[in-house]
């Protein structure tokens, strides 16, 4: 086509600049509104993780607040006769109450539930699996979580689920008092020296012993500190705390044990004073030192375990 004017020229170029003009802001509206659109989904995106990591971190420790309501309720003289089961039904009515409280907070709706309560290979923790499905604003989280929650600091639930409270055992001063109540169960199955465990006592709350290798209990003032701090002990043979929490003084799983504290002028020989030896396995060993009234009775194998010798420390 033949521009024949100056005019016409001068029309179509500035025809030209606004069309781009108009195009260039129709671009730029569009990029602005997509990146806020992607600021909007980014800040909703970290509002949804920062929910689902706050609310998975929290799981240890309402695990670990479930283990201890199933503790409660033998310590209130009621028997649990599945702990797996009755800390799964605590956790899941700990979880309905922590989704309701949730849903009001955040306005994220969550379903959970308690798959297991099992043990590890550390008799310290137990596992915990739960399937949990999270969703808010179109954001969808669902996932089998595990957990390990710690039984440190808890009370032991053995002496009183194998005695039951009826039997006049107390706790206070951070201690299980037997009073003569291990001492009526020792007579009752024609232990040896049952009067041994008269005013017998033992740590309430499960602390880990650091002195490890347990040898070292035989090194100058380690058993007395060990003793004064109420410190328990892994042990194949000791019984973990789910099967505790039964009443079993041993079980097929990687457990630990603690001393049973004798406080007698007696020298008689009477039960080695580990836990799961008295309430289980009941064989005999000997003060280790027989002018000590606290002096722990043990078996020969207790003592090599612990580094205390034949004549003990």
């Amino acid at each position: 086509m033949k521009i024949d004017s100056k005019g016409n020229i001068i029309v179509g170029t500035a025809a030209i600049l606004i069309v781009s003009l108009l195009l260039i802001c129709i671009f730029v509206a569009a990029s602005i509104n997509y990146i806020q659109n992607e600021n909007i989904d980014s800040q909703n995106n970290d509002n949804f993780k920062y929910i689902v990591d706050d609310y998975t971190q929290n799981l240890e420790v309402l695990a670990r607040e479930a283990i201890d309501e199933a503790t409660q309720k033998v310590f209130n003289g009621l028997p649990v006769l599945d702990s797996e089961n009755q800390i799964k039904k605590n956790l899941n009515e700990i979880l309905d109450e922590k989704n309701d409280e949730y849903e009001k907070r955040y306005g994220v709706r969550i379903s959970s539930q308690t798959l297991s309560v099992e043990n590890t290979d550390s008799p310290w923790k137990l596992l915990f699996k739960v399937k949990l499905n999270i969703e808010k604003d179109g954001e969808k989280f669902s996932r089998i979580v595990e957990k390990n929650a710690s039984v440190e600091g808890l009370r032991d639930p053995l002496p009183i689920a194998k005695l039951t409270v009826l039997s006049g055992i107390l706790t206070y001063d951070n201690q299980i008092h037997y009073k003569t109540a291990l001492s009526a169960y020792m007579l009752l199955h024609n232990f040896d020296s049952p009067e041994s465990y008269i005013e017998a006592t033992a740590p309430l709350y499960i602390e880990k012993c650091p002195y490890d290798p347990y040898v070292h209990h035989g090194d100058p003032g380690v058993l007395d500190d060990c003793l004064s701090k109420g410190y328990f002990h892994e042990s194949a043979d000791g019984s973990c705390y789910l099967c505790r929490l039964e009443g079993k003084g041993k079980c097929p799983h990687y457990g630990f044990e603690v001393f049973i504290q004798t406080h007698t002028p007696l020298k008689n020989e009477s039960l080695s004073c580990s836990d799961h030896v008295v309430f289980a396995d009941h064989y005999n060993g000997e003060k280790i030192d027989p002018d000590d009234w606290n002096s722990l009775i043990l078996d020969s194998s207790h003592r090599k375990k612990y580094g205390l010798g034949e004549d003990g420390q």
